[in-house]
C-alpha cells in the first residue's frame, strides 16, 4: 500500500564528516596541496574520495579528479518530509513553491514542501518502464502561469513494441483541477527505435530564450554505444529544441548534411544530469561513465564530449574502453571526473542567498555512492567537493532548487528529502 508519512525526521548538519570509506583496505590517496582554493573562507580538506581508483589513467591538468574537499559551516537541516513514493525520478519547483515530482512507471504528482502529496495525475502513454526506462524528467513551461504547459522526457515504445523504445520530450497541460495531463503529444524523438531498456538519459531544461536542451543516453550496448560519435542519430547528444520540437535557429548541424538539425553536443554516454549556471548562462552536464570516468562536462555549441573514444573509466569486467586513451585532438576534456563512480543523476545549481556560502555551487545526487555532492566551481573549475547526506544510504535520483531556498531531492527508495538552513 502507497503511503505518505510527512515530516518523519528532521536532524541538523553544521559540518559533515566524510568517514564513508567502503572499504577500509584500500590505502589513503595522498592529498594534493591546492593551488586555487575554494573561496576566501573556505578551509581546505583532503580530498572526499578515499579509496583506490579503478583505472590507472592520470587526469590531463591539475584538479580535475579528487578536488581538495569543502565542508559547510552554515547549520542546515535535513528533513525527509514524505516517504512511499513510487520509484520517483525528478523533482522541480512550480512557480507557485510546489514540487513536481515525476514516478517513473508513467504517473506525475504534486507535493507541498510541508510534505504533502497529491494524488497520481495520469494523461500520459504508455512508457517502457522497464529498468532504466520510464517517464523521466519534467519541466514547467516559462509561461506555465498562464498556459499550464508541462514537458517531459520519457522512454517511449515504438508502434506495436516491436522496434522497442528511444527516449522522447513530450508536453501537455495541466488540467485546472490538478488530475490529468491533458492533450499529451510527442514533440522529438531521439530516433532510432532500440529494443533494450537501458541508457535513455535523460533531463531537460529551458534557457532564458524559452528554448529546451535536452540530454540523452546512447542505450548502452555495444551495437549502438558508436552511435554517440555520429551525427545521423539521436544516442549520446545534448539536442537544443524550440517549445514545438523543433530545432533552434543556429544550432551547429543544422547545416550539415545527414546530420540531425536537433543535435546541439555529441559524444555522451548516459547524462541524467544537466542544468544552466545561474550567472553565466552556461550549460553544465553531468554524465555517467562506466566503471570510474563519471563526469562533469561545461556544455559548447557543436563540440564532441569524446564518448566512447575517449575516457578515464574502463569496462565493467576489467578491460580497456576501446583504445583506452583518455585524450585526443578535437574532444572536449571533462571538467572533472570521479574514480571509482559518483554514478551521477539528477543536478542543481544553488540559486539562493539563503545559504550564502552555497551560492551556484552544484548538487549532484549520486545513486550507487549514496549521497549528494556539493561541487563548488570558480573560473569554470572545480576547487572543492563536499559530500552530504551520506549517513541517509539512499540512492539520490535528483535533486531540485525550491523557490524558498531549500534544495528538494527524491530517492529511489521513494523518500522526498527537503535541505534547508537551520
Amino acid at each position: 500500500m502507497l503511503f505518505f508519512l510527512l515530516v518523519a525526521f528532521t536532524f541538523t548538519v553544521s559540518c559533515q564528516e566524510q568517514t564513508d570509506n567502503k572499504n577500509d583496505k584500500e590505502p589513503p590517496v595522498e592529498t594534493p596541496t591546492p593551488t586555487n582554493p575554494p573561496t576566501d573562507t573556505d578551509s581546505i580538506y583532503p580530498p572526499v574520495e578515499t579509496e583506490a581508483p579503478n583505472a590507472n589513467y592520470k587526469p590531463a591538468f591539475e584538479g580535475q579528479t579528487r578536488i581538495s574537499g569543502v565542508k559547510t559551516k552554515t547549520p542546515y537541516e535535513v528533513t525527509i518530509i514524505a516517504q512511499g513514493l513510487s520509484k520517483p525520478w525528478a523533482v522541480t519547483s512550480l512557480p507557485d513553491g510546489r514540487l513536481l515530482i515525476t514516478e517513473k512507471e508513467g504517473a506525475l504528482r504534486i507535493a507541498t514542501t510541508a510534505g504533502g502529496v497529491g494524488e497520481r495525475i495520469t494523461g500520459f502513454p504508455e512508457v517502457d518502464s522497464r529498468s532504466q526506462g520510464g517517464l523521466l524528467d519534467v519541466a514547467p513551461a516559462p509561461d506555465f502561469q498562464t498556459s499550464r504547459m508541462l514537458y517531459f522526457t520519457l522512454a517511449e515504445f515504438s508502434k506495436n513494441k516491436s522496434e522497442g523504445s528511444l527516449t522522447a520530450v513530450g508536453r501537455g497541460r495541466l488540467s485546472t483541477n490538478e488530475s490529468k495531463i491533458e492533450n499529451f503529444e510527442i514533440i522529438f524523438r531521439a530516433i532510432p527505435y532500440y529494443n533494450n531498456s537501458m541508457h535513455f538519459g535523460s533531463r531537460l531544461v529551458f534557457d532564458n530564450k524559452g528554448n529546451l536542451f535536452v540530454s540523452t543516453g546512447e542505450r548502452s550496448d555495444m551495437k549502438t554505444r558508436p552511435g554517440a560519435q555520429l551525427l545521423d542519430n539521436g544516442y549520446g547528444k545534448v539536442v537544443y529544441i524550440t517549445t514545438e520540437g523543433k530545432p533552434v535557429a543556429g544550432n551547429p548541424f543544422i547545416n550539415t548534411a545527414n546530420a540531425l538539425p536537433e543535435i546541439y553536443s555529441y559524444g555522451h554516454r548516459n547524462a541524467q544530469g544537466l542544468d544552466i549556471h545561474p550567472s553565466t548562462g552556461d550549460l553544465w552536464l553531468s554524465e555517467m561513465g562506466p566503471r570510474g570516468g563519471d563526469e562533469i562536462n561545461l556544455i559548447k555549441a557543436g563540440k564532441n564530449y569524446g564518448w566512447p573514444t575517449i575516457g578515464y573509466g574502463i569496462e565493467y569486467n576489467g578491460r580497456k574502453v576501446g583504445e583506452g586513451i583518455t585524450q585526443k585532438e578535437g574532444m572536449e576534456q571533462p571538467v572533472y571526473y570521479w574514480d571509482p563512480v559518483l554514478s551521477p543523476s539528477g543536478m542543481a545549481f544553488y540559486n539562493s542567498d539563503v545559504i550564502a556560502e552555497w551560492k551556484e555551487n552544484l548538487f549532484i545526487g549520486g545513486l550507487s555512492s549514496k549521497h549528494i555532492a556539493r561541487i563548488v566551481i570558480k573560473d569554470n573549475k572545480v576547487v572543492g567537493e563536499e559530500r552530504l547526506l551520506e549517513n541517509e544510504k539512499q540512492r539520490f535520483r535528483d535533486i531540485g532548487m525550491g523557490t524558498d531556498g531549500a534544495l528538494y531531492a527524491v530517492t529511489d527508495e521513494g523518500r522526498l528529502y527537503r535541505i534547508s538552513k537551520k
